[in-house]
């Protein structure tokens, strides 16, 4: 029982704090002046005129490294514990580590071999394309010669 009453007092902080917080977001909506003008709504750019559109797209393999970074991040994340104490496991928690490495091994794999971990990947022209510029090696073309 007294375990339940220690997180029961993790509960109410956490309670709390998101309670403090919303508190805090509804006041200052409620609170605070709303005067927009043409300035205050512009894109702000440190100091900087803005250049462009602030809409800019991004490639979606920085999502895919991020997310790689993520899962390897967490993997550290448990790693490191695991490693300090892994003697007081005994031969079924070293056999359990070494399955959760093998697992990671694997996706790291699958990640190499399907190509995402390449920034550059090589331009794939297709068949009909390469038939209609009569090339023999489609795989060596550079931008200005696929946009024909």
């Amino acid at each position: 029982m007294p375990m339940l009453t220690e997180f029961g007092k993790i509960f109410i902080f956490l309670l709390t704090a998101i309670l403090f917080v919303v508190v805090a977001v509804v006041a200052a909506k409620l609170i605070r002046p709303s005067r927009p003008t043409r300035e205050k709504l512009l894109t702000y750019e440190c100091g900087e005129n803005t250049e462009g559109t602030p809409w800019v797209k991004f490639n979606i393999r920085f999502y895919v490294v991020a997310l790689i970074f993520l899962i390897f991040d967490v993997e550290v994340v448990l790693l490191i514990p695991w490693a300090m104490v892994y003697q007081s496991f005994g031969f079924s928690g070293y056999i359990v580590g070494v399955i959760f490495l093998l697992l990671l091994g694997l996706g790291m794999a699958y990640e190499w071999r399907k190509g995402d971990l390449e920034w550059e990947r090589p331009k794939i022209v297709p068949p009909v394309l390469a038939e209609k510029m009569n090339l023999e090696k489609p795989d060596q073309l550079t931008p200005k010669e696929i946009s024909i």
